[in-house]
């Protein structure tokens, strides 16, 4: 038995996960080489050229892998730099958004937080205060519930439909004002989408209203929401719009500075 050919059971899973692990040792093996044919390949891997052309195979039709032409060998394709890109606007974010986060905090005078989708939940990672805020709470690395708070909303209108599904069965009442019907919700997703902006109007908690507005990586995807939040008495419903005007526009500038150029 080669290295490659790691006993892990006689299930579907286990040849599944065989298989994973081939693909990703031979994406560190293009990685370490520059360039490798498939023949040079299945020798590192010790399995059956045919068992690596169809992985590369694969590979290249993920375009995680491409041809070199002239030479017939293969090199790390577009969609590594495409993933890495996805990886590294993350990683960029606190602090692509922090200078926005401020002037927008300056600007409103209230609290600016940027948020991610985490496990099933909103995820603040950036936040300033505005000298008028309340309270000085810090939120930075504290999970909101997505369906009762803006940014949440903003993440789940453009989320994929496993993370939509699992939100929809977990409607959690926090104030009266919580929506916690499904239909009520995806009503309300289909209007964030439609108007490019989220608010929620005390329905985490009693008192506290807020507006967001979607963040989008290099290709495109929302990856992140900005939000400004304040006391009900001073952020009342007829100002959401022209808050979500120039919110909207610092959601514009940090998706540019982490790569967003639509």
């Amino acid at each position: 038995m080669g290295n490659g050919d790691v006993q892990r059971g006689g299930n579907g899973n286990g040849v599944q996960v065989q298989s994973v692990d081939r693909a990703l040792a031979i994406l560190d093996i293009l990685a370490r080489r520059g360039e490798a044919g498939v023949t040079e390949i299945a020798g590192e891997l010790e399995v059956h050229k045919s068992t690596a052309s169809r992985l590369v195979g694969a590979l290249e039709a993920r375009q995680l892998v491409e041809q070199v032409s002239e030479r017939g060998k293969y090199r790390l394709g577009f969609g590594i730099v495409r993933l890495a890109g996805a990886t590294t606007a993350r990683l960029d974010l606190p602090r692509e958004s922090q200078p926005v986060c401020e002037r927008l905090a300056a600007e409103f005078d209230e609290t600016v937080n940027v948020a991610i989708m985490d496990e099933g939940q909103a995820t603040n990672i950036t936040q300033v205060h505005g000298t008028a805020a309340v309270t000085a709470r810090n939120w930075i690395g504290q999970r909101t519930p997505l369906h009762a708070t803006s940014s949440g909303k903003v993440l789940l209108a453009w989320a994929s439909e496993e993370d939509l599904t699992v939100a929809l069965d977990t409607l959690e009442r926090f104030t009266p004002n919580t929506i916690t019907s499904r239909s009520k919700l995806l009503t309300d997703l289909n209007a964030v989408r439609k108007r490019g902006w989220a608010c929620t109007a005390e329905e985490l908690e009693v008192g506290l209203n807020a507006v967001a507005a979607p963040i989008r990586g290099s290709d495109g995807d929302v990856v992140a929401a900005v939000s400004v939040s304040a006391p009900a008495y001073r952020m009342t419903s007829e100002a959401y719009s022209s808050i979500a005007e120039r919110l909207r526009a610092g959601a514009n500038e940090i998706s540019f500075r982490i790569g967003y150029f639509g």
